[in-house]
This record gives C-alpha cells, structure tokens and sequence, in this order.
C-alpha cells in the first residue's frame, strides 16, 4: 500500500505555503489570486448551470487572508456580470497586506463592500430589509475563516448567520465555502465552542487548496462541508511533511504484488498464504467467529482453524471446506494448539465470552503472534485496561469502536468528547496516535472515519491512516450486526502476510468496499463473499 497525498493540518499548510513564498517559488499575492479562481472554477464545474447566465451572489468576507480569497472571488464574479454583494467582517486597516490587495482590487472593480450586519438586533420575524439581504441569491459563499480558527466564533456573527440561513432556505441558493465553514476546526472536523455548538448551515461545497485537510473527513467535518474539491494553486512542487503525517487509505496493485515476498508467491502452498487461528465463544455465539473466519479465507488466508468449546461446535453452522474445527475449552487447549509455528496471525474476541476472553487472551498473546483483538478481548479487561495494556506486544492490533475505546483508553477517550473552547482541537487521529504510544501496538478505532495507526516497529515505518468512508464513499449499511467481527477476520487473514498495521489499513479499505459493492439490504454475512469482486475491481 502506497502512500497517498497527506490530509494536512493548518500549521502543515501554513509551512508550505511560507516555504514557498520565503524560497521564491511563489508569492503570497499569486496564491490568492489563484484561490480565488480555484474556487470559481470548481463552483462553475459543479453547478454547469450557474456558468450560462448572471446570477447575485453574496460572499461573506472574514478578517483574514481566507476573506481575500473572498474578494478575488466576488472580483471574478463580478467581471462576469453577476450581481455581487459583499458583507465583510473586518476593518480594512487590519487586514494582513494580501488581503487588503484583493479587498482594494474588488473596490477598483467597482464593487461595493458592507459590514456584517452582525451588530444590529435581528427580529426573527422581520426580514432584513434594504440593500444588505436581497430575495434571488443564487451562491452564498463563506470566506470568513478557514483554515487557521482558533476560536468559536463570536455570537453576535453567529446570530448573525443563523438568520441569515433562516430567511435564505438551504434549497434557494448554493452554498460554498471557501478551505471550511466557518466555525469548524480543520484539524480536527470539531466545531469549536460549547459542546451544543452547531453551525448555522451545511455547505453544498467547500472548495479548499493544494491539499485536503484533516478535518474535511474527520468527525463532523463531511456533515457540515458537503462535497469537497481541491484546487491547485500552484503549489504541486512542494515537499509534503514527512513527520506528523495522516494518509488515506489507497490500496492499489502494487501493495497486492506477487513479486512482494510478504504477499502472493509464484508456486506458493497454502502455508506460504497464511495459516490463521480464530478463537470462538460458547453456545450461542459462534456465529461471530465463523464470520471472522470466513473474511479471513477471502482476504486470501492459505488455512483458518476454528478453535470453539466443544459443546459450541454444531453451533458455528456451515463453513467452508478449508476451516479445520478444533476443540479448545481451556487455556491448556489453547496453548497446545498454538505450538503449531505454521499458525501466523489470530483473531481473539469475537463472540468469546468475557470470562472466556480472560482465560484465553493471555494465553494467545504470550505466543507472540499478530493478534487481532477485537470485542469481548478488549471489553473483558475494562475493568483494568492496565491488565491487558501490559500484555501487548508490537504485534498486536486492538479493533475497537468508540464504547470499546473508552473502556482501554479512558482518559484520551475523554479528550475527544469534552467541548473544544480552541482549536486546533483534539481529534480522532490525535487520539490514536496517543493510544499507539501507550499501547505500544497497532490501533484501529472504528467509525465512518476509521483510523488505524501503529508504531515503525510493525514494519519498515510507522503509520497513521484513515479510511474515510463518507461523502461518495459512503458505506452505511456497515452498520449492521457482526460487521465488526468480519473486520476483524479480514485483518487476520491479511496479516497472515503482512504486517498486523498495514494489513488493519487496507482491510478497513476493503470492508467498507465490500459494503458499497453490496448495497442496501447488506448483512455481515453478505461481506466476505463480495471480496473477489473487490480484488477484482482493483485489477487483480
């Protein structure tokens, strides 16, 4: 799995932006110009419509070099005979000097600039009258604040942007931002403020710069920014950050190469493909270990044992030919199956049983194999996340959903939902990373934007990915029981021939892939059988 183009922070994109500028390659004046063009090229791109006529737009200006985006754009527009209102929020002898240029060449154009109406008492049952708020807006675009916010924004413009979203329907005009709404922190996908803080409109589309940012795919940032696009601002060149970093996911042929000697070999046996272990539960919980063991077969897993108590063994239902059943009651059990050195990756937790999950999960991390723990592996130790955090080694994976987190990781769980006053506020990526720091091993943390991340001792280097499946790659009949048990076995079957890191990246790809290839009507059991058509897609 390549690296794809980083999610950038603010500060990553404030450095390559001055880099540029203070080595000459570009200057700050032709960055803004070609922002402001991006975000009418991709607006006119978007809407085909908006091109074949003269339209009134109303673009929001904040105090800032995101405001003189604003103004080349209400420049550009202008120039095409729209009808263009400004309402800036600012003085004009504060503004940085960029800025002021665009503020001024607007002027020259012939465009007239108002102040936020922000400081008069709004009676909601009155609507604003006079030249300020005029009905047939057809594109309302927010260059208030992008990406450097560090503060929730004041009350009297929030009271301000609520009315103004009131007394224009969100199926009137189109909505765009300019980098992010207003009031949403981009490293994080958090809106700052109070935690009851919500923003006054969706975006119909945020148009940002040279790079997406972090908070464009993170927690609530895909709700409030509709779809978004980059745009080149000449800025290709330049160096990403080679520290600190968070990529997308992209799995593509040459992570699956056969000439990768952790992957598929010419003339392989079954061993060489991977023999892997899923430890299953009692009487009624089977059925979780065969989904794990299934999606461990389909992500290309030479061998699966199915190791369940022996009065559970009628009850994991039909499996496929190449599952070996094997009986295991107690830890002994367990420990004697394990001598097997052909057996290289296990997935514990699934339908184990939280007392089965103590006596066993010890036992399969002192074997040292990669370890996919996931559900009652980790919920059995809540009462002591120490107890378990002390068995890990760099070989393990821990799979859990928020709930789960909060049990193995209370205290960073916390941080993520107590109110963000400032930003750069803390994210999930954040809280990842730090889980991965104290863990001393790979973490998944699921989500529509799941993120995995795992210290360089896995492999060549460390990571830190997210799979975001939202927006176009939305996959939300994900949420449905046992998709979570399927995970964990497609990240067994996949670290039977890789590292356990790496391997959690592309499944959660591949997972959230199968679902959409499904579609509506998904069951669990729908998910490991769409996985050749998966491989298939991607060419393989």
């Amino acid at each position: 799995m390549k690296r794809s183009a980083p999610l950038l922070t603010a500060a990553q994109m404030r450095e390559i932006e001055s880099r540029a500028i203070a080595e000459g390659r570009a200057t700050g004046a032709g960055l803004m110009e070609r922002a402001g063009a991006g975000v009418v090229g991709a607006m006119l791109a978007e809407y085909p419509a908006l091109g074949l006529g003269r339209h009134h737009a109303l673009v929001l200006c904040g105090p800032g070099n995101n405001g003189g985006d604003g103004f080349v754009v209400a420049r550009l527009l202008l120039a095409r005979g729209w009808q263009v209102t400004v309402w800036f929020h600012g003085s004009e002898a504060r503004l940085p000097p960029d800025a002021r240029l665009m503020h001024d060449r607007f002027a020259a154009a012939g465009g007239g600039i108002r102040p936020m109406p922000q400081d008069q008492r709004f009676d909601p049952h009155e609507p604003l009258q006079g030249p300020d708020l005029k009905p047939g807006y057809r594109v309302i675009v927010d260059a208030l604040f992008g990406t450097g916010l560090t503060r929730p924004l004041p009350d009297p413009l929030l009271d301000a942007l609520w009315y103004l979203d009131n007394q224009i329907p969100e199926d009137t005009a189109f909505r765009i931002a300019i980098d992010a709404p207003s009031g949403l922190c981009l490293d994080s996908g958090r809106v700052l403020g109070e935690e009851d803080n919500v923003l006054p409109s969706h975006q119909d589309l945020t148009v940002t710069f040279h790079r997406m940012k972090r908070g464009h795919l993170l927690a609530q940032g895909p709700e409030w920014c509709g779809k978004v696009r980059v745009a080149d601002i000449g800025l290709a060149g330049e160096r990403d950050p080679l520290t600190g970093r968070l990529d997308l996911t992209t799995p593509d042929r040459g992570w699956w190469d056969k000439g990768n000697p952790d992957m598929f070999e010419a003339n392989a046996h079954k061993y060489d493909y991977g023999h892997c272990l899923v430890v299953g539960g009692g009487p009624g919980q089977a059925g979780a270990a065969r989904l794990a063991a299934r999606a461990a077969l389909r992500t290309g897993a030479g061998l699966e044992t199915l190791a369940l108590p022996l009065a559970a063994l009628l009850d994991a239902g039909r499996l496929p030919d190449a599952v070996i059943r094997r009986v295991v009651d107690t830890p002994d059990d367990l420990r004697t199956l394990l001598e097997d050195r052909r057996i290289r990756s296990l997935c514990i937790g699934p339908g184990l049983g939280r007392q089965r999950a103590r006596d066993l999960v010890p036992v399969a991390l002192a074997a040292g194999r990669r370890c996919v723990l996931d559900a009652d592996a980790l919920t059995a130790f809540a009462g002591d996340p120490a107890e378990l955090l002390g068995m890990l080694h760099d070989g393990c994976l821990l799979t859990p959903h928020g709930g789960e987190f909060s049990r193995v990781f209370p205290d960073i769980a916390q941080r993520l939902v107590e109110p963000a006053p400032t930003g750069p506020a803390y994210s999930r990526a954040d809280a990842v990373r730090d889980a991965v720091a104290r863990a001393g091993c790979a973490v998944l943390l699921k989500g529509p934007d799941t993120v995995i991340g795992w210290p360089a001792k896995d492999c060549d280097r460390g990571g830190l990915y997210l799979n975001a499946a939202v927006g176009d790659t939305a996959a939300p009949w994900l949420a449905t029981a046992g998709a979570g048990d399927v995970l964990a076995g497609m990240i067994a079957g996949l670290a039977t021939r890789s590292g356990i890191g790496r391997s959690a990246a592309v499944a959660a790809w591949l997972h959230a892939a199968a679902a959409r290839r499904f579609g509506p009507g998904l069951i669990a059991d729908d998910l490991p059988d769409q996985l050749p058509g998966v491989f298939r897609d991607l060419g393989l």
